[in-house]
């Protein structure tokens, strides 16, 4: 049984509260004429949305199909509208107006007519309040308790859920005009180098929900700044953030007493998330997401967005009729049927229930509006996006010259942020394929890094190509190693404590049976499923996360981390608790002191990281002397410095040096050599040769205790023995030559 925090179910008790209250028969239709004393002109119809000035608000939003398109102004969250204004004016099926006098905070929504055939992929609704596409707020969450109440009435159909004829005014939240008035205090983007970028993946709230967080709003904005001091302490230069624009709850979780807590349902592609907010004033959520991006620049950390432009909260033809639907359905929507209905479905390539069509060329302006909106008046630094391969579908297949690719690759502003792309989606895997513009999600070193460290036959081929930045996947394509972010854990699967703590995932909480989540996880669990006092389990557990800190840490290519595994957050097994708003998914901030040993060695990692700039390389190595000092930029050894045999299934010791002389640095001349030992034995190695003068230093060594694991810059000493060296078993071990 899920378990949830005070707050968490006294939101759901209002909801019920709500759903109960709720009469499905209730007649709140009204005409749809013009209804109004503004004084109201054409307008213009860009730019897209509701943009204030200083005499009143311009109104544009684009409709290829609708008959008539109305304005609707209201003066509260729910209740009429004040007025109701018919836009006269079309331009390039843009329908726009100008209302002269209104004000920012103002509230507003649109109805729009015409026909009604899903047959033909038509869905129009003048019962149903839509929001508009390029809103910038909203007053209140979004919930659809109609659908759920014809889906829960045992004589509804799906006519009945495709076709409701019940207006839903009074529950639809508002969008809310904006000030983008801010003072910045001169902020502008950091742009580090991403050879030089280190990320935090987080989630805005549960990096502060949990209590002992001990900050004034938590789970908001502002709270997330009160964490910068940790954030600068760990070294990291670059917060990826879980999705933070407005997302949809579904119904089957609310249901369930669940929640969208990750937040990948996008309902408002340019509103910051309303319950991020500290809801001081109607729209503060915008003003305050600014001031956490200010706060962070200051700090030197970047801020990158994980967006989600593959689908929209609508879902499938039974989903709600929230925006894109009721507004002009095959525009913004892959739809599909038979000869005799071929538009009435949705393509679900995203597993969500539908796929934005970013072929057409009026949705791909919307995401461009969208990105440019977060890159330029919100000062974002980056995108990660999600299932990113749907967004270069075009003919059916993946395309690396897809319209959206090129669109962006042209952008002025958007072809200097960063961007990241999460490579696959239901269908198809395509790390290593995208633009040379873009960065990737590395999943193939995921994968080998874990299989290898647990001790998996025939890994040690593929590690080699994967420590080394990936050259098989982005070296012929005029990329480089930091094209490849390099990770172990993200939200998505086991925490970085659990992978080493559970075989198996353990997703009952989540009310599917432990039917969700991922099965393939290659995670071991050392012994004992789940939590364990036995101090022999838990020092292999705390030497495997170790493995993992050193291997991201130590790999060619752009490191990424999930909150809370420096600390060994736990989910208790959950893989996929994209639905836990509770302690399961909160970051428990009093484990910051129960394993600060792991904090301070994760911090090592990363210094050491910095200051080596060789693992920061941005060139492939190639195995040759670029330097003319007889050494070659990468040279790979078994225990005994032969070359692996590369063909031997149960091969699990690699070692490699590196030639620090290969990229300019004040340390000077400087070698690194790394041992990587997933064996279940102890291994007597041999370190290889050193020009004269040089000494080997050992830095790091996972298998020994906290405090001994990472030598303190200025405390290193030569080794006795410069010939050769025990390595532990399922342990990696750093030297350095100087």
């Amino acid at each position: 049984m899920v378990i949830f925090e005070e707050n968490t179910i006294i939101f759901y008790h209002l909801i019920q509260i709500i759903r109960d209250s709720f009469d499905p028969g209730e007649d709140m239709n009204y005409h749809l004429e013009n209804k109004t004393k503004k004084k109201i002109s054409k307008g213009l119809f860009y730019p897209m949305g509701a943009s204030l000035s200083s005499a009143g608000v311009n109104f544009a939003i684009y409709s290829e199909h609708a008959r008539e398109v109305y304005l609707l102004l209201f003066d509260k969250p729910s209740g009429m509208p004040t007025d109701i204004i018919r836009l006269d004016e079309k331009t390039k099926n843009i329908w726009h107006c100008f209302v002269q006098g209104l004000k920012a905070g103002q509230l507003y929504a649109y109805k729009v007519t015409g026909d009604y055939n899903p047959q033909t992929g038509l869905r129009f609704n003048p019962n149903k309040l839509l929001i508009d596409p390029y809103a910038k707020a909203f007053t209140h969450k979004f919930y659809n308790k109609e659908n759920l109440l014809l889906a829960y009435n045992p004589n509804s159909t799906r006519k009945d859920l495709e076709s409701d004829s019940r207006d839903n005014t009074d529950i639809v939240p508002k969008c809310i005009v904006i000030d983008d008035t801010f003072d910045w205090h001169g902020d502008a983007l950091i742009e580090i180098p991403f050879d030089k970028l280190i990320i935090y993946e987080a989630h805005v709230r549960g990096f502060t929900a949990h209590p002992s967080s001990a900050v004034k709003y938590p789970g908001t904005f502002l709270s997330f700044t009160e964490k910068i001091p940790y954030l600068k302490s760990l070294g990291i230069n670059a917060v990826e953030l879980l999705p933070i624009q407005e997302f949809y709850i579904e119904d089957f979780l609310i249901d369930k007493n669940l929640t969208n807590y990750w937040g990948y349902n996008t309902a408002g592609f340019f509103a910051p998330e309303i319950s991020y907010g500290t809801q001081k004033y109607p729209g503060c959520q915008v003003k305050e997401f600014k001031t956490m991006i200010r706060q962070l620049h200051k700090a030197g950390i970047e801020v990158i967005l994980d967006v989600v432009y593959n689908h929209t909260a609508e879902s499938n033809e039974l989903g709600p009729t929230i925006s894109f639907r009721g507004i002009d359905n095959p525009t913004y929507y892959y739809l599909w049927g038979d000869t005799t209905e071929p538009e009435r479905f949705y393509i679900n390539i995203t597993g969500c229930g539908n796929t934005v069509n970013l072929t057409n060329p009026p949705v791909i302006r919307l995401v461009m509006d969208s990105l440019r909106y977060w890159a330029e008046v919100m000062h974002v630094d980056g995108f990660r996006f999600d299932l990113a391969s749907v967004l270069g579908r075009e003919g059916g297949m993946f395309q690396k010259s897809a319209s959206f690719f090129d669109a962006i690759s042209q952008d002025p502003i958007l072809s200097h942020v960063k961007l990241i792309a999460e490579p696959w989606d239901l269908s198809t895997y395509q790390v290593g394929n995208f633009p040379i513009d873009w960065a990737e999600w590395n999943g193939k070193f995921r994968d080998t890094a874990r299989k290898f460290i647990k001790g998996d036959m025939g890994q040690a081929n593929d590690l080699a190509k994967r420590v080394t930045g990936s050259a098989d996947l982005y070296g012929n394509s005029g990329r480089s190693a930091y094209n490849s972010i390099n990770f172990i854990t993200c939200h998505d699967g086991f925490t970085l404590y659990d992978l080493v703590s559970y075989s198996f995932k353990h997703n009952e909480d989540n009310m599917n049976g432990n039917r969700d989540g991922n099965n393939d996880n290659n995670s071991v669990n050392c012994g004992v499923e789940g939590e364990t006092t036995d101090p022999k389990i838990l020092q292999l557990r705390h030497k495997l996360i170790k493995n993992y800190i050193s291997l991201v840490s130590f790999s060619l290519g752009t490191p990424m981390f999930m909150a809370g595994d420096e600390f060994l957050r736990t989910q208790k097994g959950n893989n996929n608790a994209y639905c836990q708003d509770n302690a399961m998914s909160w970051i428990n901030w009093k484990l910051t002191n129960i394993n600060s040993g792991m904090i301070e060695f994760f911090r090592k990692a990363i210094a050491l990281r910095k200051k080596y700039n060789i693992l920061q390389r941005k060139k492939f190595f190639n195995g040759l002397d670029n330097t003319s000092n007889n050494k070659p930029d990468c040279a790979w050894f078994d225990w005994n410095l032969k070359t692996p045999d590369w063909n031997n299934p149960e091969l699990r010791f690699l070692s490699y040096v590196l030639d620090g002389s290969e990229e300019k640095s004040e340390l000077g001349e400087y070698l690194i050599f790394l041992a990587i030992n997933a064996d279940e034995k102890d291994i007597n190695s041999r370190l290889p040769s050193l020009r004269k003068g040089l000494k080997w230093f050992k830095i790091v060594d996972t298998s020994l205790p906290y405090g001994e694991d990472f030598i303190a810059e200025g405390m290193e000493t030569p080794l006795k023995d410069q010939d050769r060296f025990l390595s532990t078993s399922r342990s990696i071990e750093l030297f350095i030559g100087k």
